[in-house]
């Protein structure tokens, strides 16, 4: 009996016996070519719940991967939350232009979280409520047959957006109760938005938290600074959950691991092999083919050689190993599903 894309990647998120991995991206993958045959593009597809969900299900309706995915940028909950936006072109993602909140550590002035809106409005905002009629449109069109993903950020990074990335981590080294603080007040937005998300359709909420990557945070501050938080955001989430973290993870897998989710995405800078040894079976894998070579910049070869090398390591799910470049070519995406489907 043939699997289903949806039952072949619930199965991997289980770590069950396949008779090969399902290939799927969880985080974003949009591109130009996906836009074309889809009809939808963005900006439209940022604040259109129908757009977008159309997008959404372009990279499996029309590329062949096995799971479907919205919102589409790391900055959505940052606008709900009160960051002026640029809202980009037809080849350009959204962009905050500006921080509303004062947090100074050198001059120690610090605007309080208590000045946030409350937690109805902001899941009744923008394109966080956007994105959550996209999950029930999607649902409904592609449910029986692929996961529903929903995309959400990171407490850490989410806070970085409202008060300037740079100054919150240079208040982890001179006043790390300031940070604390903040990140505190911060994550109930972030579990109330993944929550809103499995209740309109999704069957797993995708997290972002790049600002906690090793190349900004040192190991030993992940687990204060936003493990603990990225693990009270998905406690009690009745779906699937997928952290996924920027640039070279290996130093914080296991760390990544104790905030209870399902599993790992894991981007090229973590070897294939050695990504694998460190999970030590303690979830599902999630990668970890180049985004910028061999998907964006590399030849359809390039991309069956790293694919198959994320398979044969071990990976659950056969994926980018983080957001995919909007111009990456149609014949490399390709090239990654015929690798891994035959």
């Amino acid at each position: 009996m043939t699997m289903s894309c949806r039952d072949r990647v619930l199965s991997a998120l289980k770590q069950e016996d396949l008779d090969r991995p399902p290939v799927a991206v969880f985080t974003t993958c949009d591109t130009i070519d996906m836009m074309k045959a889809c009809g939808a593009s963005w900006p439209e597809a940022h604040s259109d719940p129908e757009k977008m969900a159309t997008l959404a299900c372009a990279q499996a309706d029309y590329f062949g991967l096995e799971s479907v995915r919205a919102g589409f940028c790391l900055t959505q909950e940052a606008q709900a939350l009160g960051c002026p936006m640029d809202m980009g072109g037809p080849s350009s993602s959204p962009m905050l232009k500006g921080h509303p909140y004062k947090f100074d550590p050198i001059n120690q002035v610090y605007e309080s979280p208590d000045n946030l809106p409350d937690i109805d409005t902001f899941l009744n905002t923008g394109r966080v409520k956007v994105t959550q009629e996209a999950m029930g449109i999607m649902k409904k069109t592609h449910g029986e047959d692929y996961i529903i993903i929903g995309g959400n950020t990171g407490p850490f990074t989410l806070t970085g957006h409202l008060l300037n990335t740079e100054n919150l981590v240079y208040s982890v080294f001179t006043d790390p109760a300031q940070a604390e603080k903040w990140v505190s007040a911060v994550a109930p937005y972030c579990k109330a938005y993944a929550e809103a998300l499995v209740a309109a359709g999704a069957d797993l909420v995708q997290m972002s938290e790049p600002s906690a990557s090793t190349d900004i945070l040192a190991p030993d501050d992940f687990p204060v600074q936003s493990g603990r938080f990225v693990k009270q955001t998905f406690d009690g989430l009745k779906g699937y959950s997928i952290l996924h973290i920027c640039g070279d993870s290996a130093p914080i897998i296991p760390y990544m691991f104790d905030t209870g989710v399902t599993g790992l995405s894991i981007e090229e800078k973590v070897d294939s092999y050695k990504a694998v040894e460190i999970a030590n079976n303690r979830g599902c894998l999630v990668g970890n083919v180049g985004c910028a070579f061999p998907l964006f910049k590399g030849k359809p070869e390039d991309v069956d050689a790293a694919a198959k090398k994320s398979r044969d390591a071990g990976f659950n799910v056969i994926s980018a190993g983080c957001g995919v470049p909007i111009g990456t070519p149609a014949d490399n995406i390709r090239a990654l599903v015929k690798a891994i489907k035959g």
